[in-house]
Parts: structure tokens; sequence; C-alpha cells
């Protein structure tokens, strides 16, 4: 029983770094895709815009320095922040969680 519960949080804390990492990746092809100007109609295009703006949106209103520079800084500050979490999570995870569970 204790064998299987600590397979499940780790495949679950994969599963976590996992969704975090291509959610950073599609932010970061996000990041490439508004230097050369794509087809806003293109179904991927659409795809990608439509799960990264509520994000990005919420980076922009953090930055204080708003519209005053001529490049959008809330893609580095989203990327920063989903590195943060993930570091967190791991140090979370083998400093612990695990430890508590086999310990338990």
């Amino acid at each position: 029983m204790n064998l299987l519960f600590i397979n499940f949080i780790q495949y679950f804390f994969d599963i976590l770094y996992t969704i975090l990492t291509v959610y950073m990746w599609i932010i970061i092809i996000k990041a490439l895709l508004s230097w050369v100007n794509p087809d806003p109609y293109n179904p991927i295009v659409r795809f990608i815009n439509d799960i990264t703006e509520p994000v990005l949106n919420k980076a922009r209103l953090i930055l204080p320095i708003g519209n005053t520079i001529a490049f959008d800084l809330s893609p580095v500050i989203v990327i920063v922040i989903i590195w943060m979490i993930i570091t967190l999570l791991k140090f979370a995870e083998f400093n612990y969680i695990l430890p508590f569970i086999m310990t338990s």
C-alpha cells in the first residue's frame, strides 16, 4: 500500500511537471510567433493565443512599466514564474512529501 501511494505521488508530480513544461514551451512559441506576424485565423495560432493570453494579460497588469518600452516582458515573467513553481514542487516532493511517506 505504501509503495502504491509513493508511485501515485511521483506520477502526480510528473504530470504537473509535464503540464507546466508544455505550457512554458507554448508561451515561448507565442513569443516567437509575435515576431513573424502569423495569420490570426490559423487554428494553431488561435489555439496558442486562446490558452496564453489570459495568463499573459495578468502578467501585463503586474508589470510596473506598462507600455513604456517597445517589447513585451510578460512572457519572460510567466516563464520565470513557471520555472519557480517547478523548482518549488521538486523541492517539496523530494524534501518533504516523499520522506514523510516513506517513514510512515
